[in-house]
């Protein structure tokens, strides 16, 4: 269930992310391991046929709920009744084994319907209500059951995967069981993401600074602009958004111009817009570090990329990147909103060569061994199983009741 983010959505607009990457990812790397594989996602334009085989085991399933057009995340919290409704008649008569549900409105929508048909259900949240909230604020503009509805499926999911250890604190609090929470971390494509292959072209002497992701305020872009003004000698490439043709009408990519024009940096930071995945690694390895410095993260893909690529991040130690960067092995870890921590890490970092190829290095080891999606396909299917050996017991308990 990823009820936003379809596994076949093009990356970088605003509620594409990380997400879709993990949704399709994980989704591929279980097919391999020889289960069968639906993913139901809300249909967002009448030209989609009702089904996709994404991959050899892997089925997208287009559902019908609300208008058959993009819709931004936050409004369509009103037609997960009709996505619950629909999957309900579809999975009365051939139920799944297990049901994944992937960001809160996805078990909001699947929650009711696996438990009138008895079907295991677990969670995965993604992003935290709670944790968005404090960090935004009024700005924050989530539908105002969030909250609720996520405390009711941290207690009620048979079994919460979280993405990083911060999460399972967070979930505590919310009154989540933690012996039916485990932790598994998103992955990287290690085929893709290598050390070695093609490298982006770069203007010699000059040291380059990346940022990858969607153009939205909480992921820090604006700091890293401010911190270049006093970086001398050193570029920004800043890739996300849309393509870069439509990037003068984004409002946040014309915020961040104007930060750099009046930080004097304008001449030194480019805003490549939307770069493909194909195209990614190449942009990754010409950088001399990928900084990843958001206010809040409830993991982040993108420095498992760059760590797989053989390149160090500065990283803010917020979220899931206090698990993937590993502070003086992979990358250097910054207080979120630090803006002098973050000047003193990326002139440490650019200053010392030897340090950037040690920090690299260890971040291809890192990658390579801990976040496989083999590997972590085979962990998230681990928590199915046990789950469905548990069901037997647990259906023999109700009946007894």
């Amino acid at each position: 269930m990823s009820e936003h983010a379809s596994p076949l959505a093009v990356l970088g607009d605003v509620d594409a992310g990380g997400q879709n990457v993990h949704v399709a990812a994980l989704a591929m790397a279980l097919a391999k391991l020889g289960h069968e594989v639906v993913v139901h996602t809300r249909r967002d334009s009448a030209d989609l046929p009702d089904t996709v085989a994404m991959a050899p085991g892997v089925v997208v399933d287009h559902v019908a709920a609300g208008p058959a057009r993009p819709l931004p995340k936050d409004e369509l919290v009103d037609h997960m009744p009709c996505f619950g409704a629909e999957l309900g008649r579809r999975w009365a008569d051939a139920p799944p084994d297990v049901v994944h549900a992937h960001f809160w409105m996805s078990g909001m929508a699947s929650l009711p319907v696996c438990r009138t048909l008895g079907i295991p259900f677990v969670q995965t949240f993604h992003a935290l209500g709670t944790v968005k909230r404090r960090h935004q604020g009024a700005a924050d503009t989530s539908p105002p059951q969030r909250l609720e509805v996520e405390a009711t499926l941290a207690c009620a999911a048979d079994r919460i995967v979280a993405t990083c250890s911060d999460e399972v604190f967070e979930l505590k609090r919310m009154g989540a069981n933690g012996r039916r929470t485990v932790v598994v971390p998103c992955g990287v494509n290690l085929t893709r993401f290598t050390p070695d292959g093609p490298v982006a072209p770069r203007p010699p002497g000059v040291h380059r600074l990346l940022s990858v992701g969607r153009l939205v305020e909480r992921k820090g872009v604006g700091e890293v602009i401010a911190a270049l003004a006093e970086v001398p000698g050193a570029e920004l490439l800043v890739a996300g958004g849309p393509d870069r043709a439509r990037l003068a009408g984004d409002p946040e990519a014309a915020r961040l111009a104007a930060l750099a024009a009046d930080h004097g940096v304008a001449d030194r930071v480019q805003f490549l817009g939307r770069v493909g995945r194909d195209d990614l690694p190449a942009l990754l390895r010409s950088a001399d570090a990928v900084v990843c410095v958001p206010w809040y993260e409830p993991f982040g893909i993108v420095p498992l990329e760059a760590m797989a690529c053989g390149v160090p991040v500065v990283a803010a130690s917020v979220g899931g990147l206090i698990d993937s960067v590993v502070d003086d092995v992979t990358g250097i870890h910054v207080p979120p909103r630090d803006h002098a921590a973050l000047v003193g890490a990326l002139g440490h970092l650019l200053g010392d060569e030897a340090l950037r190829r040690r920090l690299g290095a260890g971040g291809v080891r890192r990658a390579q061994t801990r976040f496989g999606w083999a590997r972590v396909a085979r962990s998230t299917a681990q928590v199915y199983e046990d789950l469905l050996a548990a069901a037997p017991a647990r259906r023999g308990a109700k009946a007894r009741r």
